[in-house]
């Protein structure tokens, strides 16, 4: 039986792609690639994901994390970047190079994505669509069903492996034509429109180009993927001591910081009312009195942020978590004069 390997965002475009081929009788595998800047989540529980893919779209889903590569290819895209810190024709030939790798492991005859000529402005226009086929060395085994018949025919299509009649002729960036697809399709519960990418975010992307550039709280070569992702939420702070403390702002993101957690980090949040929960990162790296010094600052952050009591002293416990227990500091709100003197090294 003839089979393809699909390029898997959870997107509308990779759905219907999937569905489109495997319509023809083709058994298709998907693969979902995931790093810190998207699908990153998935890793929770891959299992889950892959049962609720087969389950709502019938599709399944193989997923691969590549984060430590992708961290690699952020140094010097051979393309350079877009509008904000997204390098997303480097994106596309990365991932199409690996997915080319996994074919012969998988049986898989061709490679498909939900690719559509017109509708992202950087990767997907003609051109660079030709360049991401060229430089992923995919050009004759790379489908493209929603946009297939604006394009020149694959060796799949040739020898005869798929029917270019029953592909499509999708361009530009409308979704009325999926959606309508979609129905057709049966298929009534799919994600809205989104960049997915943290990369493409304006915001979030400064962020990470501080990672490259220097301006970050340890040195290039040994930044990991749980290092990105703990700078990419909260309140960021370099402590005097040296130290790198990250502050929650809300609930969401104080149950994601404890998430986070590393096994050598240290989990602070106050017990006796509300107010955030912060991790200070790789502590280990600190002299002892420079630990002592950071750690009594982090506290005081911790309860300068918690919530307002009408009357009475400030003055909290603060309850710290580490691998070795618990203790617990006494500390008053961290004075404003320290506090702006923080700010200026927090994103």
């Amino acid at each position: 039986m003839v089979s393809a390997l699909g390029l898997f965002s959870g997107g509308l475009d990779s759905i219907l792609a999937c569905r489109l081929v495997a319509a023809q009788g083709i058994a298709v595998k998907a693969i979902k690639f995931v790093t810190p800047f998207f699908g990153y989540e998935v890793l929770a529980d891959p299992d889950q994901y892959r049962q609720e893919m087969l389950q709502k779209y019938g599709i399944d889903v193989i997923v691969k994390d590549v984060s430590v590569e992708y961290l690699h290819l952020l140094r010097n895209p051979a393309h350079g970047f877009g509008k904000n810190f997204n390098p997303c024709i480097d994106c596309k030939i990365f991932m199409f190079s690996r997915a080319r790798e996994m074919m012969t492991a998988l049986g898989a005859s061709f490679l498909i994505t939900g690719e559509v000529v017109g509708q992202r402005p950087m990767s997907q226009r003609r051109d660079t669509l030709n360049v991401i086929e060229r430089d992923s060395g995919s050009r004759s085994i790379l489908l493209r069903p929603l946009s297939a018949k604006l394009m020149r025919e694959t060796e799949a299509e040739l020898k005869g492996l798929v029917d270019r009649e029953r592909l499509l002729d999708f361009s530009g960036r409308g979704r009325s034509r999926q959606i309508a697809l979609a129905r057709e399709m049966g298929i009534t519960d799919f994600p809205a429109p989104a960049g997915g990418c943290i990369l493409a975010d304006p915001i979030l992307s400064r962020r990470v180009a501080r990672i490259y550039t220097g301006d970050f709280f340890i040195p290039l070569e040994d930044v990991s993927p749980l290092d990105v992702m703990l700078f990419l939420v909260g309140r960021q702070f370099r402590l005097p001591g040296g130290g790198w403390l990250i502050v929650g702002r809300d609930e969401q993101e104080n149950q994601r910081l404890a998430g986070l957690c590393g096994e050598s980090d240290l989990l602070l949040a106050m017990q006796s009312r509300p107010g955030p929960t912060a991790v200070l990162r790789r502590p280990a790296s600190l002299c002892a009195d420079r630990l002592t010094d950071d750690l009594q600052i982090a506290a005081a952050l911790v309860v300068r942020y918690g919530k307002k009591i009408p009357a009475g002293s400030r003055r909290s416990e603060v309850v710290i978590l580490s691998a070795a227990g618990k203790k617990i500091l006494m500390v008053d709100p961290l004075p404003e004069n320290m506090l702006s003197a923080l700010q200026q090294s927090y994103s």
